[in-house]
């Protein structure tokens, strides 16, 4: 009954756009590792993980308020259950599939030595602030590249991480900024991404491919699947599988994990581009925003295909708010925080 009590009075914060009671937010750096670890309440939450083995810097893993992992954890820590496809989807990122013909989506350590030069790599450079206190600001660095080191766009991203007793809340506005002619074209694979926990999965009907904690891959038949529960809800009413290829200022991907129910909400801001965007939600676990595939969505009745000059920028900002409790936030309670979400400016 506390549970629930706590869990309603969290719910009058959501029904105002804003967060009950915030609890103190910690960023911890450690440079040799390239990692900064993400505290809320004194409890793990997230790491931004910048290594030179991975193709782009991530935000792995995403925990709840009551530290239930809600991204998969294959490549970097094989889970047993898991899928093992697409080892490029790894925790949370920002990315695009054709930044002048190159793939920076799809790269990862299983693309072939031969192959690499058609792929894009985000290679972070400084870490610009890392700053505790009632919210968690992140400021990085980065920049895209081809293979031979050549930059096509300068990042600058800052996170704002903040939460409370069952939620957890993660602004990320990225700028890029061209430094020679970039063409974004229309394409299906970008642009904030997450790979969720195989219970966040919508239940499959196909047989699935799983790997065990030593990374043996087995299929199991789709009616053997006890685990994936989750559903896709829309601002525009869209549910389930029916989500990918629509349009929506928000969508929620929510399900049960660890005896509770837990959501993962993304929020598109006005000032981006494609407002409102497209999810590539898809039901096997990728949970995207891409409002840069336009012409692929809408199956050629519209085309963006965005363009920078040197010196253009252009700037993505989301929201993600992860809850736990006894049932997800309303329809109701994420438009009202929608509206919020549109009035925040830098």
């Amino acid at each position: 009954m506390r549970k629930l009590k706590s869990f309603l009075l969290a719910g009058a914060g959501l029904c105002s756009g804003t967060l009950a009671v915030g609890q103190h937010v910690q960023l911890v750096s450690h440079p040799d590792a390239h990692k900064v670890d993400v505290l809320v309440g004194g409890k793990p939450f997230t790491t931004y993980l910048y290594p030179d083995t991975l193709e782009k810097p991530v935000l792995y893993p995403l925990r709840t308020a009551d530290g239930q992992i809600v991204t998969r954890g294959f490549p970097l820590d094989p889970r047993s259950g898991e899928p093992t496809d697409h080892p490029h989807h790894l925790g949370m990122w920002l990315n695009y599939e054709s930044v002048n013909g190159l793939d920076f989506w799809n790269n990862s350590y299983a693309i072939p030595a031969e192959k690499k030069s058609h792929y894009g790599w985000i290679r972070p450079q400084r870490i610009l602030e890392a700053r505790s206190g009632k919210k968690g600001v992140l400021k990085v660095t980065a920049e895209w590249q081809q293979q031979d080191r050549t930059v096509l766009l300068n990042e600058q991203t800052t996170y704002v991480f903040s939460g409370d007793e069952h939620r957890r809340t993660i602004d990320r506005i990225t700028t890029l900024t061209a430094v020679r002619p970039v063409t974004f074209a229309d394409v299906k694979d970008g642009m904030l991404g997450i790979r969720v926990a195989r219970e966040l999965q919508l239940p499959e009907k196909k047989p699935q491919q799983f790997a065990d904690n030593s990374g043996n891959v087995t299929t199991v038949a789709a009616d053997k699947d006890d685990v994936a529960s989750g559903d896709y809800l829309t601002s525009e009413g869209k549910t389930g599988d029916d989500a990918w290829a629509t349009r929506g200022r928000w969508c929620m991907l929510f399900g049960k994990k660890g005896g509770e129910t837990v959501s993962i909400v993304i929020f598109d801001h006005p000032g981006n581009p494609g407002y409102p965007t497209y999810w590539h939600a898809r039901g096997y676990g990728l949970f995207a925003a891409n409002p840069l595939g336009q012409k692929v969505f809408s199956k050629g009745k519209e085309a963006l295909n965005l363009q920078l000059q040197p010196g253009q920028s252009v700037t993505f900002r989301y929201r993600v708010l992860i809850t736990d409790g006894d049932a997800p936030p309303t329809a109701a309670q994420l438009n009202k925080m929608a509206d919020v979400f549109a009035k925040a400016s830098d």
